[in-house]
Formats: structure tokens, sequence, C-alpha cells
């Protein structure tokens, strides 16, 4: 595979995001779309209060116009996008509800599941029906055995999808912290694709340049946030590329950051119920525990996105 089909897409989406960025910015400000800062949290976030949010729309359109390009020769391109707009479009739709709507609910948790539930049904039946990548999956550190659980594998897909993009979701609570992680994983994803010629290299190309020039924007302090508009595009990404390249067990390595905040949400919770009011965590996600325990937000976006590059790397290890 020529190296251009990766440099061309994430040196294009890269200018798109850069370019979008100052011009969508604005018009989120004067829609007074800002970001509510709970009062109960991190008390040095109370500053960000009114920050535009819903900033994903920036590179989601920075991957979707590359990605339409490249549709045509890298037909594998097109499950991947649809989660990406699907996802993206239920976390736009949330966000409008409680931004512009000012409802403080957005979807409520069923609608929010059930929506994603369809658009997960849609890409199994597009996986089963009319995708040529079957659904074994490569399993790490066996050299390439490809791992095929019949039937198995559609309700485990549902757990990976649902898990994953949940996942990034809820990593996207610092400033840079969401789209630095995921550029990590975006770089992995494209370093294998070169090498296995898996056809969704302008997609994963696209996917870092964008994410690189919405950093400029996002990177502590942000001047936006992705919102769940970003998060959950991204989670859909994260997993429909990993699918495309049979590689779905890959993601409790290159996407433990992921795994490790929803879980610290899910055992807070659980923990929280069961004991009457009790914490495990000083506040989660677990990004949130670190900073009261003394941690700037910027350390805990270059700790987490070092740990990601070292599992990426690990990752590559095991395939």
């Amino acid at each position: 595979m020529d190296l251009k089909t990766v440099a061309i897409p994430i040196i294009i989406a890269f200018a798109i995001s850069a370019v979008l960025a100052p011009v969508i910015i604005p018009i989120l400000t004067r829609l007074k779309v800002g970001q509510t800062v709970r009062e109960d949290g991190v008390s040095s976030h109370l500053k960000k209060t009114g920050t535009p949010t819903m900033g994903g729309v920036i590179f989601i359109i920075a991957i979707t116009v590359v990605s339409i390009f490249y549709i045509k020769d890298y037909p594998r391109i097109i499950p991947i996008l649809f989660l990406v707009i699907g996802f993206g479009a239920i976390g736009f739709v949330d966000d409008y509800l409680k931004v512009v709507k000012k409802d403080a609910d957005g979807l409520l948790p069923k609608q929010k599941m059930t929506l994603q539930i369809i658009v997960t049904a849609l890409f199994a039946m597009y996986m089963i029906f009319i995708s040529d990548v079957d659904l074994s999956m490569i399993i790490p550190f066996t050299g390439g055995y490809q791992w095929n659980i019949g039937w198995l594998a559609i309700p485990v897909m549902f757990v990976a999808i649902l898990g994953t993009v949940n996942g990034v979701n809820f990593t996207d609570g610092l400033d840079g912290l969401a789209s630095s992680v995921t550029t990590m994983v975006a770089l992995f994803f494209t370093v294998v694709t070169l090498v296995t010629q898996a056809g969704i290299a302008p997609i994963t190309g696209a996917v870092v340049g964008s994410l690189m020039g919405f950093l400029l924007f996002n990177v502590y302090p942000a001047k936006v946030f992705m919102g769940d508009t970003g998060s959950l595009a991204l989670g859909g990404f994260v997993v429909g590329a990993a699918y495309m390249l049979q590689m779905p067990l890959f993601i409790i390595i290159i996407g433990l950051i992921y795994l490790v905040e929803v879980a610290s949400v899910m055992i807070q919770v659980t923990y929280f119920k069961k004991t009457g009011g009790k914490r495990i965590f000083k506040m989660a996600p677990i990004h949130h525990h670190f900073e009261l325990c003394g941690w700037s937000e910027t350390r805990v976006v270059a700790v987490f996105s070092i740990i990601t590059v070292i599992l990426c790397l690990i990752a590559l290890l095991a395939m």
C-alpha cells in the first residue's frame, strides 16, 4: 500500500479541522452552546462553564469529507464511517437537547441506549450480510490465530461496541484527554492497516489528522469541547476499525484507558449503592480521582496518553 494513502488523508483532514474550528467555535458561542460544569465536581473546572461544546462536529466533518473521496476504492471504509456518523448523531441530539434546548436530562438513558443498540444492530447486519470481513477474531500473542466463535460473535459484538463507545464517552472529561488518547489508538490502526493492507487506511489517517487539527483548540486550556457528539463518534471509530481489522480483542489492550474509565464509574456506583454512600474513588470517572489526588489536568492527560502509546506498542508485539 502506498504511504500516500495515509499521508494525504492525514494532511487534508488536519487542514479541514484546523480551518473549520475558528469558523465553528464562534458559531457555537453565539448559539450559547456552552458546557455546564457540575458544582460538586472538581472546583478548578468551574472556570470552564460556558466553553463551547459539540465541537466534535469539527472532526466528524473532516473525517466524512476525506472518507467520501476514498469510498469508491476503499469500500471497507463504509461501516466505520457509518458508526462514526451514527453514534455522532446520537451524541449531537443529546448535546443539542442539553445545551441548546436547556433540557438538563438530554436524551433519557433508555432512549440513548435504544438508539445505540439500533446503530449497533445495523452495523452487525452489514458485517454479516454485506461485508467481506468475517467475524473471526485475531487472538493477541498467538501469531495471528483467528478464533471463530460462531453465533456468539453477535452478542460479543454488541458488548464490544456499546462498551467501547461509552468508554470513550466517559474518557472525555479533561481538556484534550479523549482526543489525545484516541489519536494514539488511530495511529495504531493506521500502522496495522498499512502492514496488513486491510483497506481502511484513508479513514484511520483521516481520524489522526482531524484529531490533531482539533487538538489545536482542545488542549488545555480548551477553547472548545467535543461533547457527546465527538466522544460517541470516536468510540464508533475505534470499535469499527477494530472489527474491520478483525481485532476487537485488541481493544482490551489499546483501549485500556477507555475500559478503566467506564469500569471506574460502574465500580463507584455499585459500591456507593451497596454501602449506603461510601466511595472507592474520590470521584469517577477515574481521571477526576487523580485530579483530586493533586495531579494537574495536563499531567493526567500526558500520563494517560503515554500509557496508551505503550499499550499500542504492546499490541503491535501481540499481533
